[in-house]
């Protein structure tokens, strides 16, 4: 039950603008679907998309995160196997605390987030939304301190805008720094930076 809401995840976060930052509503058409999929399997990606109308969060004209069927699988094997008390490194579009948030076995889900711009226009609405079970921190994932002797039992790192191997140095200090901080922990689109890097 839990894994086909999963597959039916969409932000809820409504449009809105603080500082550089934004979020809007978008669609896709079935003709840009078929295009960006040909151009997905020519190159050899997974990050298909289907027509239909979704949301984003854009800063500085860039899109960060967008709920598309390609980003929530870029989530998923950690969704299907989170439960517990979880530590979020990034909340971007809030698309990752949604899930988790639709998952029973989910008991606290506590994010860090470095933009303050980011936890008003997005944080408060999902924290409004979740409220006694989402609390959210405006911090530097990599300074941050954890509270001494607290233990996650998953942690999740999604601090990057793109897929690059620039940030597989970051992504290792994070898997460090939780090593002995949660019981299980993975990173966005981990394989790939690993694979960028090595390029």
């Amino acid at each position: 039950m839990v894994h086909k809401k999963l597959l039916g995840i969409k932000s809820t976060v409504p449009c809105g603008k603080n500082g550089d930052w934004k979020v809007e509503k978008f669609e896709v058409s079935q003709k840009d679907a078929d295009f960006h999929n040909l151009r997905c399997a020519i190159q050899g990606s997974r990050r298909e998309i289907k027509a239909g109308k979704y949301t984003k969060l854009i800063h500085c004209g860039s899109v960060i995160m967008s709920d598309t069927p390609a980003e929530l699988n870029d989530h998923l094997h950690f969704l299907y196997r989170a439960s517990g008390d979880i530590l979020v490194n990034g909340l971007g579009l809030g698309f990752i605390v949604e899930g988790l948030m639709s998952n029973p076995d989910v008991t606290r889900v506590t994010v860090i987030e470095i933009s303050p711009e980011v936890i008003q226009l997005v944080g408060k609405h999902l924290e409004n939304k979740y409220n006694g079970r989402l609390s959210i921190i405006n911090a530097d994932a990599l300074k941050w301190s954890l509270p001494k002797n607290k233990v996650y039992d998953f942690a999740w790192h999604d601090i990057w805008p793109e897929i690059c191997g620039d940030n597989y140095e970051d992504m290792k200090k994070l898997h460090r720094k939780y090593a002995k901080k949660a019981k299980h922990q993975d990173s966005w689109c981990r394989e790939e930076i690993i694979r960028a890097s090595k390029e």
